[in-house]
């Protein structure tokens, strides 16, 4: 309470003041603290005087000001210790304003970064982002704001932003391990040429390489079609070296063809003289040019009676493969694999032609090559076939390929013999891999386990943040659409009321409601999901190209939950149950235990070892999952002849007279009346009369009288159908391409 002018003291002393002095019936002014003279003291709200106030303002004796009632309803009252001698009270200073916290942000920043800037949890900017527009059952704690909502959440949370100084990030060094420049050609020696036998299924590609290396590897592969790539060094009688890559010649494995002819110097063409030239030997054609390798034709089979060696060199030349015969540079050698005919001349042409392109390397230094399979043993681990193209691989080199590295403990050759060093052109099995490379990985040799450890963790690095990148885009899109969406939701809205927005709301929304548990199996797409586990890396990624090809979604969704490389395991089971699905296993195995815990957990598992065989079994299992169709099985036909009425009670019922052209009538089954192509009626017969008896059946040629369960006007000429409705399993539309 002060006089009702401008007084540098708060209204809660002088009240303190005054209920301190209360007892005495004494009024103080705010200003001087000096009492007020009886004769002019006043109740709370009233005036008071003050003769020093008046003097102040120059004013007369007294000053009738209205003094002014405070509230104290919320103050907390405390005492005020008097000063010494003069009596005047000590004035404490006023507490200052209690400032908002500041939050440092960014112009991208997370749920769970804005939370903890916040020094706050997830659910707080939850809830501060509860009555606002965007989309919460969409955020995630690593889902990205935009710089509105960032705003708009510290804000309604009390608190005031401020923007984080700008930092200049530290680079990362790049840690890759990189190819060595071109060496001295002074240092260069000569390679053995590294060759492609490429060509189209069963035109004797794997009994031709057989022939040149006097083993018997087709007897032992499935269905006698070679499954994935072997890599094989051959020493001619001459004392000449060719290292020869025996690709799969189906459509399955066009990757890992690719594959092969990017790291060999040439290829090798098998045409079959009886067959000519078939799809993949086209593929084939096409991924040599592709890698720029020159081609050695090899006529196969000429030995067979219905061979003809000039057609199959005229359908080349419509793919620009021109024999030296008609004036081109590709030399054709004429053979048989079966009966070794001419291999000799095949093995000169090969090394004539290397000789040309003078192939050399450099031996010495870190080590370059390439996986060509990669697979998992059950006594070495994960174990690489590579072709050495640079330097000289020894026991213990430390190499990087793709995520993975390696410490050589082991190395063996094509005949699984240790060897102690690979040089260039050397087909190689390496042991000692920390994980399984990809097939077509490019092999480096690093100088230390530190250093490899290094590429790693630089590889995966770059592969984080080329992922990273990939969900900002996917995010920002989604959140644009819902943004849009929800945009044009509002404004269609614009001109209702809140009670009809709500309703209309509902109403839009009610199909998005949960289904009662026999509506959701009905709404639900149908899926298959699979496990696919091969034996080695390349068989693998073949099966999962095949898969890529997959475009029947919208009867049938295919969904690869997991792939991997080795045996069936636990997990593989256990995955197979928690997503329904089904185990596939190419030249794989599952042991005992794995399948009876796949039996008593209701888990199919499927092992082939021919790749075709296992597409054919997953299109069928994808054809199961489809509802069957109801197709009508026409069991017989009838024309009418002359239509008549029989009374029945009160009632007259029409009646067809008609003769069976074909098939039977049976009254069992089902009827449809045809007139002039147009279904008229389908339904069933209340009477069947052959002359005046009941029958059940009608033959072809004999006459019979019928009426059907409705009234129908027949005319002459219709059409009277008996069928039954049959289910057929429907079939999926995927066509993999072989």
């Amino acid at each position: 309470m002060h006089c009702g002018k401008t007084v540098n003291m708060s209204g809660k002393l002088f009240l303190e003041n005054l209920l301190r002095y209360n007892t005495a019936c004494r009024q103080l002014c705010a200003l001087c603290y000096k009492e007020v003279p009886r004769t002019r003291r006043s109740t709370l709200g009233s005036s008071a005087y003050c003769t020093k106030l008046s003097r102040f303002l120059n004013t007369p004796k007294w000053c009738n000001e209205t003094l002014i009632m405070v509230s104290i309803s919320q103050t907390r009252l405390f005492s005020t210790k008097l000063g010494k001698g003069s009596g005047k009270t000590k004035i404490p200073k006023p507490k200052a304003k209690q400032e908002k916290q500041e939050v440092e942000i960014k112009q991208r920043m997370s749920v769970a970064e804005l939370a903890q800037a916040m020094n706050k949890d997830v659910d707080h900017v939850y809830e501060a982002l509860l009555h606002t527009t965007i989309d919460l059952d969409s955020l995630e704690p690593d889902s990205l704001l935009d710089e509105v909502w960032i705003k708009e959440a510290v804000k309604k949370s009390g608190m005031k932003y401020k923007w984080a100084k700008l930092t200049e990030g530290k680079v990362r060094e790049n840690k890759d391990a990189v190819n060595r420049p071109p060496a001295d050609p002074a240092v260069l020696v000569a390679r053995p040429p590294v060759v492609t036998i490429m060509g189209h299924v069963d035109h004797g590609k794997t009994t031709l390489l057989d022939s040149l290396r006097k083993s018997q590897v087709a007897a032992m592969e499935a269905g006698g079609i070679t499954q994935h790539i072997g890599a094989f060094l051959v020493q001619l009688p001459s004392g000449e070296k060719i290292t020869f890559l025996d690709t799969p010649g189906h459509a399955a494995f066009s990757a890992m063809r690719a594959r092969g002819a990017h790291v060999t110097d040439i290829v090798i063409l098998v045409v079959a003289a009886d067959d000519g030239v078939m799809k993949q030997t086209i593929e084939s054609i096409q991924h040599a040019k592709n890698a720029k390798v020159p081609i050695i034709l090899a006529v196969n089979k000429c030995d067979k009676p219905d061979a003809d060696t000039e057609r199959v060199k005229k359908e080349l030349l419509v793919h620009d493969v021109v024999c030296e015969e008609y004036g081109g540079e590709v030399q054709a050698v004429h053979v048989s694999a079966l009966k070794g005919d001419n291999l000799k001349s095949l093995a000169e042409a090969t090394v004539t032609l290397a000789e040309v392109l003078e192939l050399k390397a450099d031996p010495t230094g870190l080590v370059e090559g390439t996986v060509i399979e990669s697979r998992t043993d059950k006594g070495k681990g994960p174990v690489t076939t590579a072709i050495i193209q640079r330097g000289t691989l020894k026991k213990g080199c430390t190499l990087v390929a793709g995520k993975s590295w390696a410490k050589v403990r082991w190395m063996f050759d094509e005949n699984n013999r240790a060897i102690s060093e690979a040089g260039p052109s050397t087909p190689v099995e390496i042991v000692g891999w920390k994980d399984v490379p990809s097939a077509g990985e490019e092999i480096l040799e690093v100088e230390s386990e530190q250093r490899a450890r290094e590429v790693i963790e630089w590889r995966k690095y770059i592969e984080e943040q080329e992922k990273l990148k990939e969900d900002q885009q996917v995010i920002e899109a989604k959140q644009k659409e819902h943004q849009e969406s929800y945009s044009k939701e509002r404004d269609s809205m614009s001109h209702l009321n809140w009670r009809q927005r709500k309703s209309a709301m509902y109403r839009a929304n009610k199909q998005r409601m949960a289904f009662r548990p026999k509506e959701r199996m009905e709404n639900e797409q149908l899926a298959l999901p699979v496990i696919i586990k091969g034996d080695v890396d390349g068989s693998v990624e073949a099966i999962l190209n095949i898969l890529d090809s997959y475009d029947a979604d919208e009867q049938c969704e295919l969904d690869i939950v997991h792939f991997g490389v080795g045996d069936i395991s636990e997990n593989d089971i256990n995955l197979a149950e928690a997503f329904s699905g089904v185990v596939y296993g190419f030249n794989v195995d599952a042991n005992k235990a794995i399948q009876q815990a796949a039996v008593k957990k209701g888990v199919q598992i499927k092992l082939h070892n021919i790749i075709y065989k296992l597409i054919d079994d997953l299109k069928e299992e994808l054809s199961s999952k489809l509802p069957p169709t109801v197709a009508e099985n026409v069991v017989g036909k009838s024309s009418v002849l002359a239509t008549f009425y029989v009374t029945v009670g009160k009632k007259k019922l029409p009646v067809a007279g008609c003769r069976v052209n074909k098939g039977q009538l049976d009254r069992k089954m089902k009827f449809k009346l045809i007139r002039r192509g147009d279904i008229i009626w389908k339904g069933s017969l209340t009477t069947l009369k052959h002359l005046k008896d009941d029958v059940q059946t009608v033959k072809t040629g004999m006459e019979c009288g019928l009426s059907m369960d409705k009234d129908i006007d027949f005319q002459p000429g219709d059409e009277v159908v008996c069928y039954e409705d049959t289910e057929k399993q429907q079939e999926i539309c995927w066509d993999p391409g072989f």
